[in-house]
């Protein structure tokens, strides 16, 4: 996936017409890194595929579906057609379950690793509304100030958009499904 994705990028710098220093400054993402990416010299983490997702006008999905050519993915994604990402930095696994360029919602599993975390800038939320159902938990979400503990059941819709830190302090990984319509 990681070279797809290199080239992913490259190319949505490229229709757009923008420089490294364009894409740099739109995505808060340093014009080195962005260059290691754009030659496969470094996997992205989840925060910086999410910033510079976002400055493309795309969600995390989007740029990954694209990345690994479902511009136009059926109604049906069966399991084996759902993408699986791995985070270089917290090493978590991210399971595409459903998205599509003309439907509104999207679906995601993530197993989270005991001791991980993940910290996810405002701007990652400022199009998109976002829920987080945890399947097996313990789950740490710190959302603009506020803490919130779940376990397995419990469901949290997200507020307006903030800084995000999603941290499994448990002893065994978490598993959470999060459900996200674009605005």
């Amino acid at each position: 996936m990681s070279t797809a994705l290199a080239h992913r990028v490259r190319l949505e710098r490229d229709a757009r017409g923008w420089s490294l220093a364009e894409l740099a400054s739109k995505s808060g993402v340093a014009k080195a890194t962005i260059s290691k990416i754009e030659r496969g010299e470094t996997s992205p983490t989840a925060v910086i595929l999410v910033r510079l997702a976002n400055a493309f006008g795309l969600t995390l999905a989007g740029l990954l579906l694209r990345a690994e050519g479902h511009d136009d993915a059926s109604r049906l994604m069966r399991v084996a057609q759902q993408a699986l990402w791995r985070d270089p930095d917290s090493a978590y696994l991210r399971r595409q379950i459903f998205a599509r360029p003309d439907h509104p919602l999207e679906i995601v599993q993530v197993d989270m690793p005991p001791g991980q975390r993940v910290v996810l800038p405002a701007s990652s939320y400022a199009n998109i509304r976002q829920a987080i159902w945890v399947q097996a938990g313990p789950l740490s979400v710190l959302e603009g100030g506020d803490q919130h503990l779940l376990e397995s059941g419990d469901c949290l819709g997200f507020g307006p958009p903030s800084e995000v830190t999603i941290a499994n302090d448990g002893m065994d990984t978490c598993r959470y499904l999060v459900v996200l319509s674009r605005s």
